[in-house]
């Protein structure tokens, strides 16, 4: 089966109300199914303000209780994983990655590759463009869905 019906597949699972998916084609066999994962939102009790010696400390701590907490969420085009695996960024240990931050791709060019069940899946790029940001690291586990590459 190839990776594109694979993909279609699994969109479809996403997308619908059913929980579990297996189809077998000739000798090969796909078994999908749906998981959730609900976050739970994480309330966090501001601390207890200690009373100012100066207003210059004053404004010190405003200052940092200003700054953002959490990175900004990245822009551009998000290439996510179709499938749980292995994110390898190279063919081959030892051979250069497809590709680097700043790198033009193509639709449909290599991206890199995850294992899944010893099995070897080549990720495309799904939208021309610059390679903007690579969000896993060489050898990390990674889930459905979740954000590989950001393409600008």
């Amino acid at each position: 089966m190839d990776l594109r019906k694979l993909k279609t597949l699994i969109d479809l699972v996403a997308e619908s109300g059913i929980a579990e998916l297996e189809i077998t084609e000739g000798e090969g066999k796909v078994r999908i199914v749906k998981f959730s994962q609900t976050v739970q939102p994480v309330a966090y009790a501001p601390a207890p303000a200690a009373a100012p010696a100066a207003p210059a400390a004053a404004d010190a701590a405003a200052a940092s209780a200003a700054a953002p907490a959490a990175p900004a969420a990245p822009t551009g085009h998000t290439v996510k994983s179709p499938m749980v695996g292995t994110f390898y960024r190279s063919p081959n240990p030892g051979s250069p990655a497809f590709v680097q931050v700043g790198q033009a791709v193509k639709e449909g060019e290599p991206l890199c590759i995850i294992e899944a069940m010893k099995l070897l899946n080549e990720i495309e790029a799904d939208k021309t463009g610059v390679i903007k940001e690579i969000l896993v690291e060489n050898g990390e586990p990674v889930e459905y869905g979740q954000p590989l590459f950001v393409i600008a």
